[in-house]
């Protein structure tokens, strides 16, 4: 695998001596300076350019960052629409080097550093940026929720258990983890953020997926965690179900009383609906 430094001269070279690349920024995890580097991370790339047509019109340009695996352009996708502005291009290279390399036209400038924190100029030929960005997670740190918010959550997680009862009780299994894993368990891990939170603040990030979660709670609560994904059977499905309630149910009681929210009582209703629908169609 080509080291760091070699990655940034081959971008930074390719961009220095090509006039349509006028500001070249750097986002993600390699900005951030609480993520630990591995090998793994995406160099995620921003290029600002006077003209998208002259890159955009074919991709032989690309092969000077190195032998591709594989490339996916999302704004050039009819089954998955690009979602963002300007033209990327994802690629995974031969010694593992994963870049995601962003156009944008130069205009666009101002307004693209408004939309996150986490960048880093790396090139800027014209002096473009008066004041370099400083990259910061904050805007990805826990939030403490208000008491809405907190209903809200509780009132999600509730309401949304009976639809993976009623995938169960058809025997309906993708439609019931479709709804455990989109839903339910979103919710319950938003709920452990928060308590995590009451213990630890709020000022700091437990990472995209909550992917830092488990070294902040308990042992025997990441266990319990670990053990709704189990689902490759409606016996599995029906525990996991019953784990993400009683999970949900005593870190919603213990965070209400931390944060000083009240804990509204769907609970006990949606619990018992739970268990009269297991009884009758398991």
């Amino acid at each position: 695998m080509r080291s760091e430094k070699q990655v940034y001269d081959t971008i930074l070279g390719f961009a220095e001596a090509d006039e349509r690349i006028r500001v070249v920024t750097l986002e993600g995890s390699r900005t951030n300076v609480n993520i630990p580097p591995d090998d793994f991370q995406d160099y995620d790339i921003t290029f600002f350019v006077t003209d998208m047509q002259g890159f955009t019109a074919d991709d032989e340009w690309l092969n000077v960052f190195g032998e591709r695996f594989i490339l996916q352009k999302p704004e050039d996708m009819e089954l998955f629409p690009a979602e963002e502005k300007g033209f990327s291009y994802l690629m995974l290279f031969c010694d593992d080097v994963k870049i995601d390399l962003t156009l944008l036209p130069l205009e666009l400038l101002d307004e693209y550093l408004t939309w996150d924190k986490l960048v880093k100029l790396l090139l800027d030929k014209d002096g473009r940026v008066g004041q370099p960005p400083v990259p910061t997670d904050i805007d990805y740190h826990l939030q403490r929720p208000t008491e809405r918010m907190f209903d809200d959550c509780c009132n999600e997680f509730w309401n949304t258990v009976p639809y993976v009862v009623k995938g169960l009780c058809r025997r309906e299994i993708l439609f019931a983890i479709d709804h455990m894993n989109e839903i339910v368990r979103k919710e319950l891990l938003r709920m452990i953020s928060w308590l995590v939170g009451t213990e630890q603040g709020f000022d700091f990030s437990l990472g995209k997926n909550y992917k830092f979660l488990n070294r902040y709670i308990p042992e025997e609560m990441w266990r319990r965690l670990l053990s709704t994904y189990r689902m490759d059977s409606y016996l599995q499905m029906w525990e996991s179900l019953e784990q993400c309630m009683a999970l949900f149910r005593e870190v919603s009681a213990e965070a209400a009383g931390r944060l000083g929210c009240f804990c509204p009582p769907y609970d006990e209703k949606i619990s018992s609906y739970v268990i009269r629908q297991k009884t009758k169609y398991q």
